[in-house]
């Protein structure tokens, strides 16, 4: 015990134990940096995808959006298989559409579901349609009330719109669609060139 008293009073022991709990301190302070840097990491990386997927959603919401046309109620325009396209918010917001515009529509009669249709008549303008395009050639007219939009597809004979539902809420309009994007060897710009005349 004498020589451990005087082993431990030696100046190397003394700085031997220094050393000791300064790289001790030294690997927690490594650990604790490494483990700083990774949950530094961890969020930078949660705040990225958070950015993301607000923008998406603001993107989607106010902006634009990609919707599937599919079945036969929009022929020709849009293929009975289905066609991924783009629509445009703003031009809904800001009432921008006109007669001839394709259009992507809340349904009136299912609020989950979103319909293509072509807008053929806004407030106060007077449509004339075919009232059973498969059974008669006979027409009706009907003048669109006030706050309110005349729908058709494109393919009279298949399509479910305002000639049986009747006029559409404007609140119900979701997007003017503006580019087919599928399939690949349709892709282009939509405009009013395919706006077929209601008295045919």
């Amino acid at each position: 015990s004498n020589s451990y008293r005087k082993f431990r009073s030696q100046p190397n022991y003394k700085a031997f134990f220094q050393r000791e709990r300064e790289r001790e301190r030294e690997m927690v302070l490594r650990k604790l940096w490494h483990h700083r840097s990774i949950v530094r990491e961890a969020w930078h990386r949660t705040m990225a995808v958070a950015n993301f997927l607000c923008g998406l959603h603001v993107t989607n919401t106010y902006l634009c959006t990609a919707a599937l046309a599919y079945g036969p109620s929009m022929l020709p325009t849009f293929n009975l298989t289905g066609d991924l396209f783009l629509a445009e918010r703003l031009s809904t917001r800001f009432d921008k559409v006109r007669p001839g515009d394709v259009v992507l529509v809340r349904s009136p009669e299912d609020p989950r579901k979103l319909i293509v249709k072509r807008l053929l008549g806004m407030e106060g303008d007077s449509v004339t349609y075919v009232v059973d395009p498969k059974n008669s050639s006979r027409c009706d007219t009907v003048v669109v009330p006030k706050g309110h939009v005349w729908i058709e597809g494109d393919n009279i004979y298949a399509s479910r719109d305002s000639r049986q539902v009747g006029p559409v809420p404007y609140s119900l309009l979701e997007g003017k669609a503006f580019c087919k994007i599928w399939p690949p060897k349709e892709f282009g710009f939509l405009g009013q060139s395919g706006m077929k005349n209601p008295d045919l």
